[in-house]
């Protein structure tokens, strides 16, 4: 299904819309939040927390219990290649700004499609 002008783009529909296409397309659930505050629109697309199990290089195991745990290389090579992109996430999630060309991406990544508009940035 291709997004169109007329789907929701609302946050909370475009989160749902994203863990769905992923999980269809993967088998495995996949965490994706939207911001809060300032950063409300703006969501990050992860690993759920209970498999952030290494350290932040992404292959150590987490050594310090204090702080949350970061997906394992693996994994953020695998979101990376349904997302469609040629590098692995970030250790810390992949951030979408908020925008309605970010989320239009993002959907056709996450439901395997290439994108039919890039989100461009807004901000200096």
């Amino acid at each position: 299904m291709t997004t169109t002008q007329t789907d929701s783009l609302r946050r909370n529909d475009v989160t749902k819309r994203i863990a769905a296409a992923l999980k269809a397309r993967s088998g495995k659930t996949w965490s994706v939040t939207g911001g809060r505050g300032t950063g409300y629109g703006w969501l990050e697309v992860n690993v759920p927390p209970a498999r952030r199990t290494a350290d932040w290089d992404g292959i150590a195991p987490k050594t310090d219990a204090r702080f949350e745990g970061y997906a394992t290389m693996a994994e953020r090579l695998e979101l990376a290649a349904l997302l469609g992109l040629e590098r692995p996430i970030h250790h810390q999630g992949e951030k979408i700004p908020a925008g309605h060309d970010y989320y239009r991406e993002y959907i056709d990544r996450a439901e395997g499609r290439t994108p039919t508009v890039t989100g461009t940035p807004y901000w200096d």
